[in-house]
């Protein structure tokens, strides 16, 4: 028989260095990027990866001078929302190419370096090799060559998303689960069977990424070794040559983030596809307790009621919203995709139309959870997006971004019963409700509601009705299933 995933976690857990401690390791990366001059622009294909983060900006608006705005923070860390997941392939490198050309020009208009990271799902969903490409091409216009190496960072700790012996495992309920045997693997957009990450990126690249050619930053290179270590092994790659980094610990991201340092300084550059807790090693942040009801609303929170929207069609989604909706404490409205999906453009805004109205109605009175029909059309979207479906991948991720429209016109309409918060959750479905739904265009991450899940985003530039209402991005595959009503309860000043 053979042993099950919590036995073979065991086993390799067992074989691995204890984790390193070094309570300078921060200070000494900002000290670093300092001297380097370094601004860390994150382009992140949904709006989930700032959940590691506080005290930077995230921009929706893709344009130059919304860059350099957000870039002039005291963490010289922005995120830019490109939404790349929801985009067909083409479409998504079309994108990259523009954000990292203007991201560069903003560096060198400021006489600074650049960092760009690729952040993406720490399930492994997601346009990996063609976004990867896309920004080594940037690059090589730019400054005649592409990166030495990329570094593939998966981890989302705060999440259970952890890479040890080159193996990427999820957390789920309370056993760890090489992600390959996932829900998340079975997506009907980014679909795939390998757990090892060099396995993976050969599957992903139909065999043009050999496992064999795939560098390794072990758990006893980064523990054992320390930053030296790291930049040795980092001193060997080149060609743009993928590298796995294992982390279980924040220790471990860390102290690769000081070998990359170092290798920097000694002349190598380096991209990086990651999941959230990476960005927050690499610039060094500091970890911040989960938010409180005060510090969301320091003078007290307004009167009215709040906007839950869930498109997310996920299993984890799908358990909170039965759960929220069985306390009966919310207005609930109902998106069919069905009716959405096949009756044409005019039923489609009819139809926005009418649900927009009990959303107005309803907000005056009570909290409203506008959330999509659970039944799945032919497939979930690719980030776990809002529900609905077609035949094929691209079929899927175009009645995502269908559904997810919707949802955001009906926000955008409830604006005029002034909601006092407003929750967006899944990939797709909170980007289209910032920039499509709420208008904005650049914001700050406050901080999380809960320990590295759930951004609270203060909006910085947006429409009038926008600004003051504090937005929380939710993403689909976190929490346990009382997890949004939690979020709620802290919402409502229930919870501390």
């Amino acid at each position: 028989m053979n042993p099950g995933p919590e036995t073979v976690w065991s086993r390799a857990w067992e074989r691995q260095p204890p984790p390193r401690a070094d309570r300078h390791a921060r200070a000494r990366i900002r000290e670093l990027r300092a001297r380097a001059g370094l601004l860390l622009a994150v382009l992140d294909d949904d709006p989930t990866g700032s959940q590691a983060v506080h005290g930077v900006q995230l921009v929706t608006a893709l344009e130059r001078g919304v860059y350099d705005d957000a870039l002039r923070g005291e963490s010289d860390t922005c995120f830019v929302l490109t939404n790349t997941r929801s985009l067909d392939a083409p479409a998504a490198v079309r994108c990259d190419i523009e954000v990292a050309g203007d991201l560069y020009r903003v560096a060198e208009h400021r006489g600074r370096r650049l960092q760009l990271v690729s952040r993406s799902d720490s399930t492994l969903r997601g346009h990996v090799l063609e976004e990867v490409a896309a920004l080594h091409e940037v690059r090589r216009s730019r400054l005649g060559a592409g990166f030495d190496g990329v570094l593939f960072a998966p981890a989302y700790l705060e999440a259970g998303r952890v890479t040890a012996g080159d193996v990427h495992w999820a957390r789920v309920g309370d056993q760890l689960v090489p992600v390959g045997e996932t829900e998340f693997a079975r997506d009907a957009s980014f679909g795939y069977r390998s757990s090892n990450l060099r396995e993976f990126l050969a599957e992903r690249s139909g065999g043009e990424v050999p496992a064999d050619s795939v560098h390794s930053l072990s758990l006893s290179d980064i523990r054992e070794g320390g930053p030296d270590r790291v930049r040795q092994v980092l001193s060997g790659v080149g060609g743009g040559a993928w590298v796995v980094v294992n982390a279980t610990e924040y220790s471990d991201l860390e102290t690769v983030a000081l070998g990359v340092l170092a290798a920097q300084e000694r002349g190598q550059s380096f991209l990086f596809r990651t999941g959230p807790s990476f960005v927050r090693a690499l610039a060094g942040l500091e970890p911040s307790e989960p938010l409180r009801t005060e510090q969301i609303w320091p003078d007290g929170a307004p009167p009215g009621h709040g906007l839950i929207v869930v498109g997310s069609h996920v299993g984890q989604s799908t358990r909170q919203l039965a759960a929220l909706r069985a306390r009966g404490s919310t207005v609930d409205v109902e998106l069919d995709v069905a009716a959405l999906v096949s009756g044409g453009p005019d039923r489609a805004e009819d139809l926005v139309l009418e649900l927009s109205r009990r959303v107005v109605r309803a907000l005056p009175k009570a909290d409203v959870l506008l959330y999509t029909s659970r039944t799945v059309i032919g497939g979930d979207s690719a980030t776990g997006g809002a529900a609905g479906g077609a035949t094929g991948a691209t079929g899927s991720l175009a009645v995502a971004r269908d559904v997810s429209h919707a949802l955001a016109g009906i926000v955008r309409r409830a604006l005029a019963a002034r909601p006092a918060w407003v929750v967006g959750k899944g990939g797709i479905t909170s980007h289209d409700v910032a920039t499509h739904g709420l208008g904005i265009r650049r914001a700050e991450v406050v901080g999380q509601l809960l320990p590295g899940v759930v951004s609270v985003l203060r909006p910085l530039d947006a429409p009038a009705e926008t600004l003051g209402v504090p937005y929380v991005v939710f993403a689909g595959n976190v929490g346990d299933d009382g997890t949004l009503g939690y979020v709620v309860d802290v919402l409502r000043g229930g919870k501390a």
